[in-house]
């Protein structure tokens, strides 16, 4: 299982964590905000799952994740837009 998380402050200033996890080819995201518990995001937005691509091509470039994986999140994005 690979997990890819990052946080980020909202638009109210709130600190929002985010967590992609890929476990046998299926991407699972989970959010939260400060204080409170993951939950499952479903359907994943189009903006998370661009940040994720461009996380994953940071960690391709220093060979820490597999082109593979920059492919799936390209495929959901491309699913995700229609």
């Amino acid at each position: 299982m690979k997990k890819h998380e990052w946080k980020e402050t909202t638009e109210d200033g709130e600190t929002r964590f985010v967590r992609f996890l890929n476990k046998g080819g299926r991407w699972t995201m989970w959010s939260k905000l400060k204080g409170e518990d993951f939950a499952v995001v479903e359907p994943m937005p189009v903006e998370d799952l661009r940040a994720l691509r461009e996380i994953l091509w940071a960690k391709y470039q220093r060979n820490r994740v597999a082109l593979r994986s920059v492919e799936e999140v390209d495929q959901m994005i491309a699913r995700a837009e229609g």
